[in-house]
C-alpha cells in the first residue's frame, strides 16, 4: 500500500469540494464535544486544519462524517443525510485477521482506504455512488456479519477518525494513518454479500422497546439508561455501549455521541454506587466491568 495520506488529501480523495460534512471533536478529559458542519473544501483548507491540529494537541479526538448532509442541515441525523459516499467497516476485534479476510475475499471489492486507528485496529473504507442510505446500512451489517466487524458501526450517520491526527484514547498518542489502495468508485452490485440473519443484528435491535412494553410512561432516555446499566453489568466495553446508544438515538438527538457518553457515565456511577453498598448483588458483577477510558 502507498504511504499514509494527509488529512487534506484524504478529504479531497473521498469527497466533492461542495459536500457538506460533519466534523466531530471529543475530549474525554474535558468532557467536551464540538460538532461543526462545513464543506469538504473548507475542512481541507489550512486554517481549518490548523484549528483541528490545535484541538487535537489539547486532547480532542478528531472524527469526520463519511456521508454528505443536506443543504441547511445543522445536525447529523439519518434525515439529514443527502448522499451516501462510503461503505465502511470498523475492525476493532482481531483487526489483522478481519482485514486480511476482507483483502482476500471475493465478496467485497478492494477497499479504497485502510485506516489504522490504534494498534491492531483498522477501518476499511469503500467509496461508492448510487446507493440508498438503507441499502448502505444493510450492506455494512452484512460486512460486519461476514468478517466480524463492529455490528454497531453500521449507521449512515457514523463519524470515523480523520487520519493525520492522534488517537487520544490511550495513555500514549497513536497517529491515525490512512493508506490508499485504489481510486475506484464502487456500486451496490460490487458487494456480493447476503443479508445477515436477524440474530446477527441482535446487539442493536435489543435496544428497541417492544410495542407491548411501550404502554408505560417510561421515557426512551430512561430505557437507554437501563440498557447501559445492564450492558455494563455483564461486562460489555463502555465504548461499545456508547456506540450502540449513539447509533440508536442518531435520528432524534442533536449530538447522539455526547448523549450516549453522558448516559453511560451516569450508568457507571450508579453501578459503582450500588456496588459499594454492603451485600449488594451488583458488587460481584461490577467488579468485572471495565472502567470508562
Amino acid at each position: 500500500m502507498a504511504d499514509s495520506v494527509s488529512a487534506p488529501d484524504y478529504i479531497r480523495a473521498n469527497f466533492e469540494p461542495s459536500d457538506r460534512l460533519a466534523i466531530l471533536l471529543r475530549s474525554r478529559s474535558r468532557s467536551e464535544v464540538i460538532q461543526r458542519i462545513a464543506t469538504a473544501e473548507k475542512i481541507a483548507n489550512p486554517e481549518f486544519q490548523a484549528w483541528l491540529a490545535f484541538k487535537n494537541a489539547q486532547g480532542s479526538d478528531i472524527y469526520i462524517g463519511m456521508n454528505t448532509l443536506k443543504p441547511g442541515a445543522y445536525s447529523r441525523t439519518k434525515q439529514d443525510i443527502e448522499t451516501i459516499r462510503h461503505i465502511y467497516a470498523d475492525l476493532d476485534y482481531d483487526g489483522q485477521r478481519a482485514l486480511a479476510a476482507i483483502q482476500s475475499s471475493e465478496l467485497v471489492p478492494k477497499p479504497n482506504f485502510v485506516l489504522e486507528t490504534s494498534p491492531g485496529k483498522y477501518q476499511a473504507i469503500w467509496k461508492v455512488e448510487g446507493i440508498k442510505p438503507e441499502d448502505a446500512e444493510s450492506t455494512q451489517q452484512s460486512i460486519a456479519y461476514e468478517f466480524g466487524a463492529d455490528p454497531a458501526a453500521t449507521d449512515s450517520t457514523r463519524v470515523l477518525r480523520l487520519p493525520g491526527f492522534a488517537n487520544k484514547k490511550y495513555e500514549n498518542d497513536f497517529p491515525v494513518t490512512a493508506r490508499q489502495q485504489t481510486a475506484q468508485t464502487y456500486h451496490a452490485w460490487d458487494f456480493k454479500l447476503r443479508t445477515p440473519p436477524v440474530e446477527a443484528k441482535r446487539q442493536i435491535e435489543q435496544m428497541r422497546p417492544s410495542p407491548a412494553k411501550n404502554t408505560d410512561h417510561t421515557s426512551q432516555s430512561e430505557r437507554d439508561w437501563a440498557y447501559a446499566k445492564r450492558a455494563l453489568a455483564r461486562g460489555d466495553d463502555p465504548e461499545e455501549v456508547i456506540r450502540r446508544i449513539a447509533d440508536y438515538r442518531a435520528g432524534d438527538k442533536h449530538d447522539p455521541e455526547y448523549y450516549a457518553h453522558h448516559t453511560v457515565a451516569k450508568a457507571q456511577a450508579d453501578l459503582h454506587s450500588r456496588a459499594a453498598e454492603p451485600g449488594s448483588e451488583v458488587a460481584e458483577i461490577s467488579h468485572n466491568s471495565r472502567e470508562m477510558p
